[in-house]
């Protein structure tokens, strides 16, 4: 019988059910099947996710749940925190930039927004932006460009980390610049840079494409900036104390 009931729930496409009806208490037959589909959709509802987070690529298992907010974060004055963590930024198809010294929880915020997007059925991608800049290289060389870009076109939301940590060759930040132009009002985009906008000229070395980038970036962004020392080098000096 139980085997029977497998190969229903598969020809049904019901992942879950021949695995947990039994542990469903039984009240009712009403009962018993709506507690049922709901651990269907449950875990339909967990798998999913997993994925999500899989195919995202994060570098790391941070949330929003253990992110430290302090003092030291300053948001612009149309923005708040709770309204950055409803992840409206994503429906608008708004930026979010985040920009400070080294160590002081741009990636973690970054990636638990990021983690939290998974969680609402978003499509994401985390990139070292350097790391991006040379797949970017290498997808032109081998004449791969509209593979990569076929495969971006059901993403919600890009994390751009690391900006202005290396520069780029021309070519390179020109490719960049494609791809980014190409998420203007198609996607969200949040960036980490240890760098104002006015030093990105550092890494991008033609200043009228460095311009026309910022200026796609911020037309629809939150800019928030991260005071104050790294934690990592805080934390490192406390422990030695």
């Amino acid at each position: 019988m139980k085997q029977d009931i497998k190969e229903l729930c598969k020809s049904l496409r019901l992942a879950y059910v021949a695995d947990v009806y039994e542990q469903i208490s039984f009240d009712t037959p009403e009962q018993f099947l709506y507690e049922l589909l709901q651990e269907e959709i449950k875990l339909r509802e967990q798998a999913r996710t997993t994925r999500l987070i899989k195919k995202a690529k994060f570098l790391d298992k941070k949330s929003l749940q253990d992110y430290e907010w302090n003092e030291q974060i300053r948001f612009p004055h149309h923005l708040t925190k709770e309204a950055l963590c409803s992840l409206n930024f994503i429906k608008n198809r708004e930026n979010v930039v985040l920009v400070g010294s080294p160590g002081t929880g741009k990636t973690h915020l970054a990636t638990g927004l990021g983690r939290k997007a998974c969680e609402q059925g978003y499509e994401v991608r985390f990139y070292r932006v350097a790391h991006l800049v040379e797949e970017l290289e290498h997808a032109l060389r081998l004449n791969q460009l509209s593979t990569f870009r076929k495969r971006m076109e059901k993403v919600d939301l890009v994390i751009l980390d690391e900006m202005g940590y290396l520069p780029f060759s021309k070519e390179g930040a020109e490719l960049l610049f494609q791809i980014i132009s190409e998420f203007y009002e198609q996607k969200s985009i949040i960036i980490t840079s240890n760098l104002e906008f006015s030093q990105w000229n550092r890494i991008f070395t033609d200043s009228r494409l460095t311009a026309a980038l910022v200026d796609r970036l911020i037309h629809h962004a939150h800019i928030i900036s991260f005071q104050g020392e790294s934690y990592r080098l805080s934390h490192a000096l406390s422990k030695r104390n």
